[in-house]
């Protein structure tokens, strides 16, 4: 698959690109990518949700009233769980979320996702850019003469670009990434994929035929 190369302005450059058959022109496998995605959504759970038990609510373990003749149920402790401010039964206790995938497996779906958003002609490429000083202005025309504006668009960079990062934080729905760092959830989270050249070698380079052979 050939894409059209734009520049930085969003003007068509007048030459094309080629997506790597092996990253962008599989079969998505719906599977690994369920897999991958649960896998990041339970890495972002913090797992420090707790709540005090019986035996860890500091109220008095007086019998409350004597146990028949009352009327009504049997009582034991205020701690107990069924009275108001008594002991949660069975609450939330810290714990780690983490799930292991396999390496290759997350390789594969991200292959999966990024041919999901070529197939749908979600991919743009832009050439190499950067800023000598953080500009609003520029990520917003980039972004109207591509007629992107307004919707979900993941920016991925062949590196860390301090100025493009920072420049792309008040541009809502914009978010930039290093291509090595972009993971399944987000490339698919994203409505349309932009990636500078150097990206798209670093796309081929991880995610590849050559990377899987070394593998």
């Amino acid at each position: 698959m050939e894409l059209q190369v734009y520049g930085q302005d969003g003007a068509p450059a007048g030459r094309t690109v080629t997506l790597e058959e092996s990253v962008f022109g599989i079969e998505p496998n719906d599977h690994v990518v369920w897999l991958d995605v649960r896998r990041i959504q339970a890495h972002a759970r913090q797992g420090t949700h707790k709540t005090k038990e019986r035996a860890e609510n500091a109220r008095s373990t007086r019998k409350l009233y004597r146990q028949k003749g009352t009327g009504y149920a049997r009582a034991g402790s205020a701690k107990s769980p069924t009275r108001k401010s008594g002991g949660r039964a069975h609450g939330p206790r810290p714990r780690n979320y983490n799930l292991k995938v396999n390496r290759k497996t997350q390789q594969l779906a991200r292959r999966s996702a990024l041919s999901y958003k070529a197939s749908a002609e979600a991919v743009r490429v832009v050439e190499n850019f950067s800023l000598d000083a953080p500009s609003t202005r520029t990520f917003v025309e980039l972004l109207n003469a591509l007629e992107l504006g307004g919707q979900k668009v993941l920016l991925l960079t062949a590196q860390h670009e301090d100025a493009i990062y920072r420049s792309s934080r008040n541009v809502g729905k914009l978010s930039v990434c290093e291509a090595r760092n972009a993971n399944t959830f987000d490339l698919l989270n994203a409505q349309v994929i932009v990636m500078q050249e150097g990206a798209l070698d670093v796309l081929n380079e991880t995610l590849g035929s050559r990377a899987e052979a070394d593998a």
